[in-house]
């Protein structure tokens, strides 16, 4: 038996129908943050920009950060309750060669933040508290 498809024009060309539902997906953002306030005010913002959210309130391993795939890690340096810090979780994941490619902030209150990021390998942080904006401009700069 023959089956047809429903076809559409673009650019007065005729395609399959099946082959013009690709959709794009959502950036995979991946925020690791002890404070659950943090945690939620940027499950929200991010939401709202229309990324896909993963939050993890305790450090993550890079076998972790593989399985999640994101496109950008938010990463605190202090996480209560883990056996490592954020900057050492972030040499960690840019040590990885399946995992260098992703950009890496860190998002702290600590003094030395800048240094920190250097030191790591990270591609950029923010210092706690952070504005909004220039979180977003930030994650933006990144993942387009």
């Amino acid at each position: 038996m023959f089956q047809s498809y429903y076809s559409f024009k673009i650019d007065c060309q005729f395609l399959p129908l099946p082959f013009k539902l690709i959709t794009t997906m959502a950036k995979r953002i991946l925020v690791i943050d002890d404070d659950q306030d943090i945690l939620s005010i940027l499950d929200i913002i991010f939401a709202e920009e229309g990324y896909e959210v993963i939050l993890q309130d305790t450090g993550a391993t890079a076998d972790e950060v593989k399985l999640i795939g994101p496109d950008l890690i938010l990463l605190d340096i202090r996480i209560a309750g883990f056996s490592k810090s954020g900057d050492e979780i972030c040499a960690e994941i840019k040590h990885e060669l399946e995992l260098t490619a992703i950009p890496v902030l860190l998002v702290s209150a600590e003094p030395d933040v800048h240094q920190r990021a250097s030191l790591c390998g990270a591609n950029g942080y923010l210092n706690k508290p952070f504005d909004i904006n220039k979180l977003l401009e930030k994650v933006k700069e990144f993942i387009t």
